[in-house]
């Protein structure tokens, strides 16, 4: 159950709201409206007066409400409406209009509008429009002259709809701690859809306004990117002339008066403000940015396997800080993407974003690294390769962001967990959809018969629980070509496959041939010992006592190095 708080103000603030719900509404989605509940069991009913004009009685309804707001004249308080709708899951039982008046009493009486048996209490009716809503009313002037008492009236009625929620047996939602981003509102979605946009303008701004502080290592570049993605930028500047905010707008959505609507960055997200903006971009503006050595995607994949580590065993802030930096990740994947799988990761960053907030306060200096290799990949002029660097870091945030949705579950996140479980759904289908075919084309590659029982075998050495698994899987054929190509480029095969079973568990893999795909591509890919550092290190692992390196089928005896059990 969904409620949200509606402020009004305006001398026809009442009358407006009245209208509008006894009305047909924005597109005709008002059936039936009729009041299930007032503040005195008898207020009138202009969807249930068949003799009467229902804008006389509308007249009146607004008339009785208002009275109390009225009396104080200029001493009336600036907003004069609280307006809140209450909305039940499609998947809810239909409750009776006696079941909407308690619950609507019960939400009053919560958010200190009529406390129970205040008999001075605010003027309020509970409209119902159709089967899975309605809407509560209230002018926020009580009886007696006084304002209501609705300190964090928010919180007090959302706490309210989860007690509704078990009492009644309806649809149980995730307990918020009030970091999430604003919701667009009913009317906002009404325009999308006039406009033929698939997203509120407040839902495209906000991508973009996180995708440019995902790509940007400036604050020059954070506005550059916003402007050139299509977003017209209205800075907010002081006197002084320093800027202490901004807003943005999408072209072509304008108001009545054909002026742009404008949203301030803090209204898309807390995290969206200018001031946590600059802090993001803190670690990267005193230099200039510089794409660092190496592949950027096996720097971002190592930074992105580090980050379970970080969960695990660093400091709250540290590990909020490395939830934020696989946020931007997730948000400039899809524009590496191929076209296949770009949907579902626009999905996947989509949804963890309510992952990536919590009343944790963010350290974002050990998350350089990703948060650069990462703009590296989004720079680069031919991103991905194959789509085997693509595949190897969703592989890493597969991991990581099974670690977040733990990490939250412990500290009793539950929005944020249930957003990462949801990540988590997206991430595996743009993984299968990328893998795919990359997979198939290593697969036809595939060495032959012998050297794959050569694999095999250290396999069902190295990892006994695990080597059926990994046999077993359709995706070894792909993973013998990637052993096969390292040791063409001069690395031991064994030691790589070592190395690899090694970087964390199989367990939780759904495809354990596919992960150690990936890990050896990366690894393989770095520079191979040269012969006499290969010489060098198998005869020290043969002086060795109680090594096992006669395991190593296939390999040179001088070079064959220890076999690892685990």
């Amino acid at each position: 159950m969904i409620p949200k708080i509606i402020l009004g103000k305006g001398p026809k603030a009442v009358r407006r709201t009245i209208g509008y719900l006894f009305g047909p509404g924005r597109a005709n989605e008002h059936i039936d409206p009729h009041l299930v509940a007032s503040w005195n069991g008898f207020a009138p009913d202009p969807g249930r007066s068949p003799h009467r004009d229902r804008r006389e009685v509308e007249d009146q309804l607004a008339t009785q409400l208002d009275q109390p707001v009225k009396m104080l004249g200029d001493k009336a308080p600036r907003y004069i409406v609280w307006h809140c709708p209450v909305r039940a899951a499609p998947e809810d039982p239909i409750l009776t209009d006696d079941q909407w008046a308690e619950i609507a009493r019960r939400i009053v009486a919560a958010a200190g509008i009529a406390p129970e048996g205040d008999e001075d209490a605010c003027r309020w009716v509970a409209v119902r429009h159709a089967d899975d809503h309605i809407h509560i009313v209230a002018t926020l002037v009580r009886q007696d002259g006084r304002r209501p008492k609705r300190d964090h009236d928010q919180r007090a009625v959302q706490r309210e709809a989860r007690k509704i929620e078990v009492d009644y047996g309806l649809r149980r939602l995730k307990p918020g701690d009030g970091t999430a981003a604003k919701r667009p509102t009913s009317k906002e979605h009404f325009k999308a859809k006039r406009l033929g946009q698939d997203a509120t303008s407040r839902e495209i701004l906000r991508l973009r306004v996180r995708r440019a502080v995902a790509a940007a290592a400036s604050e020059a570049e954070f506005f550059a990117f916003l402007t050139a993605t299509g977003v017209d930028v209205r800075p907010k500047t002081e006197p002084s002339g320093d800027v202490t905010g901004y807003s943005v707008a999408l072209p072509g959505d304008v108001n009545k008066q054909g002026e742009p609507v404008w949203f301030a960055g803090s209204t898309l997200a807390g995290d969206l403000s200018l001031p946590k903006i600059r802090a993001r971009l803190a670690d990267t503006s005193p230099e200039p940015f510089v794409i660092p050595p190496g592949d950027p995607w096996h720097r971002a994949t190592a930074a992105t396997e580090r980050i379970p580590h970080h969960l695990a065993h660093s400091g709250e802030h540290a590990a909020q800080g490395q939830l934020v930096a696989l946020g931007a990740t997730l948000d400039l994947l899809p524009l590496t993407a191929p076209t296949m799988a770009r949907a579902e990761l626009e999905r996947a960053a989509a949804v963890f974003e309510r992952a990536t907030r919590s009343r944790v306060a963010a350290d974002l200096d050990s998350a350089h690294v990703l948060r650069r290799s990462v703009q590296a990949i989004w720079r680069a002029p031919a991103p991905g390769g194959d789509g085997s660097g693509l595949a190897m870091l969703i592989d890493a945030a597969l991991t990581a962001v099974a670690f977040a949705r733990h990490w939250h579950r412990t500290r009793q996140h539950a929005q944020q967990e249930a957003a990462a479980e949801q990540a988590l759904i997206h991430l595996r289908n743009a993984y299968a959809q990328i893998t795919g075919p990359v997979l198939a084309g290593l697969a036809q590659r595939s060495p032959g018969p012998q050297a794959k029982r050569r694999f095999a075998h250290h396999l069902q050495e190295a990892v006994p629980e695990q080597a059926e698994r990994i046999l077993n899987d359709p995706a070894f054929d792909a993973l013998a070509t990637v052993l096969a190509e390292a040791e063409t480029a001069g690395h031991n095969a064994t030691t790589l496959l070592d190395q690899a079973l090694g970087q964390r568990p199989l367990d939780d893999a759904r495809s354990p041939a596919g992960a150690l795909t990936w890990r050896i591509r990366r690894l393989g890919e770095r520079h191979a010992p040269s012969p006499r550092a290969q010489a060098a290190n198998a005869r020290s692992a043969a002086q060795r006592p109680g090594t096992r390196a006669h395991t190593a089928v296939g390999v040179p005896p001088q070079q064959r190095p220890p076999a690892r059990r685990r």
